[in-house]
């Protein structure tokens, strides 16, 4: 009992050290070249894009200030660091063992980035959500269709070891 509860410790410390910031895991995990690059990477593109202001002016109701600040061509690759970096971390943990368990985080950095794209000029329900909560909106859809896809591989497979016997 005293290991699953350790390790599911270990594996929830990696994700939740990794939303705070990529790299704190894996500098964690004492994968220290990797946790610098992905610090340091996270750090280039926060400040080229103007995330942080983004997020203050987002937080404060600012949405067009928000969209005026926000630097697209670099603001793109950060889902895709974002999500690979929780997922490296909760891989380092021990975790990700079980066939395709990547797709979820695959799909929610797709549909992240998606969002960024479209945050401009999307609305919902007339309200202009802007790159900071769009994006963040767009999220569980993704987490949603990639364990979808990952539920209907699993299927698969699953169907054609039975059919191979």
């Amino acid at each position: 009992m005293e290991s699953k509860i350790s390790s599911k410790d270990q594996k929830l410390a990696a994700l939740l050290w990794s939303i705070a910031l990529p790299g704190f895991a894996q500098l964690l995990h004492r994968n220290y070249i990797k946790g610098i690059l992905f610090i340091g990477l996270e750090i280039m593109i926060n400040v080229m894009g103007n995330f942080n202001t983004i997020i203050v002016l987002s937080f404060n109701g600012y949405i067009q200030e928000a969209i005026n600040e926000t630097n697209y061509l670099w603001l793109m690759f950060y889902p895709c660091l974002y999500f690979y970096a929780m997922w490296d971390a909760y891989r380092d943990a021990g975790g990700g063992k079980e066939p395709f368990a990547f797709l979820p985080l695959v799909f929610s950095a797709y549909f992240v980035t998606i969002g960024l794209i479209f945050s401009p000029s999307f609305t919902i329900f007339g309200y202009l959500l802007g790159p900071m909560w769009l994006p963040i909106a767009f999220l569980p859809i993704g987490l949603l269709i990639g364990s979808i896809i990952r539920w209907i591989l699993l299927k698969s497979y699953a169907t054609n070891e039975t059919n191979n016997l």
